[in-house]
């Protein structure tokens, strides 16, 4: 078998020496191997520079906007103050809140809808998972009217949504985004386990709990990460339910800041470095979970 594998290579070149792009990785090819380390060199350049700039740029006084460096000349924490002045720190309390709120809210409801979607039956069911993923190819701007109307008056209930925290969290409570993944996952499920366990008597809950709710680990890690950030970074829903700027956001304070003339960039910086800590931690805490989910859902697909 080893002699017609070889057989079938081309003559003269080992498959093992042959890379992606074509070149070897013999000893002696010092070209092939001087190009990859730049290539490695440029892409870690064009992914860590920006990062390692607002790094800089949130402990430097530098005003001018033009000088940002990669090393901070005079290290300082004067940016924090300035930005404390700003209410920056209220923003973020106001941040953390809608994000851990909404995010608790929208893992709820993903989850319930899915094991409904997945493992249920119902006249309908295809019809339902289509208006869900029309969800997500609705434009934020297309449904920002409907949205104001809606939390100005809450149907039902009759209640005034605007100026709370409460109105920002509601709408993004559901996404289709995070039911779809969820509903796929939970399918994937072997039906045997669900029912060996209704034979030792357990009940719906505790199926659901016990059984369907531990395999779903990988896929909550994925819809978690996902949904924080989507969460984090809304601008336009903010804006609409704020009555107040007290009531804004991170990330709607930053855009206001950063189109004040006496607000240096270094504020800016701080707040953008400030902005990013809560999604990296995020990351990082279901960083083995999320990487299962996504590479058992490649695997499926």
């Amino acid at each position: 078998m080893t002699s017609a594998v070889r057989s079938r290579r081309r003559p003269g070149v080992s498959s093992r020496l042959d890379t992606a792009l074509g070149w070897s990785t013999a000893r002696n090819a010092y070209a092939s191997r001087a190009i990859r380390i730049v290539l490695c060199v440029l892409a870690i350049l064009i992914f860590t520079g920006p990062l390692i700039t607002v790094f800089s740029g949130a402990f430097d006084v530098n005003r001018d906007p033009t000088q940002l460096s990669v090393l901070p000349g005079n290290p300082t924490l004067q940016n924090y103050e300035e930005a404390g002045a700003k209410n920056l720190w209220g923003y973020f309390a106001n941040s953390l809140f809608i994000a851990g709120g909404a995010l608790l809210v929208q893992l709820l409801v993903s989850v319930f809808a899915a094991y409904a979607m997945a493992r249920k039956k119902f006249r309908g069911q295809a019809i339902v998972l289509l208006l869900i993923l029309t969800t997500m190819m609705l434009p934020e701007e297309v449904i920002a009217i409907p949205l104001s109307l809606v939390i100005g008056d809450l149907p039902v209930f009759e209640l005034n949504l605007r100026g709370t925290l409460l109105g920002v969290i509601l709408p993004l409570g559901a996404w289709g985004f995070s039911i779809f993944v969820m509903t796929e996952f939970m399918k994937e499920i072997p039906v045997e386990l669900e029912e060996a366990a209704r034979v030792d008597g357990a009940g719906e809950l505790r199926v659901f709990a016990q059984i369907i709710l531990p395999l779903c680990r990988p896929a909550l890690a994925v819809i978690a990460v996902f949904g924080f950030n989507m969460i984090w970074d809304q601008y336009l829903l903010p804006r609409i339910v704020a009555n107040d700027p007290a009531d804004y956001t991170l990330t709607v304070a930053l855009a206001d800041l950063r189109s004040d003339i006496e607000v240096g960039p270094g504020i800016v910086l701080a707040g953008a470095l400030l902005a990013l800590v809560p999604s990296l931690i995020v990351y990082l805490s279901l960083q083995k979970s999320f990487l299962r989910g996504i590479t058992t859902g490649a695997v499926k697909g």
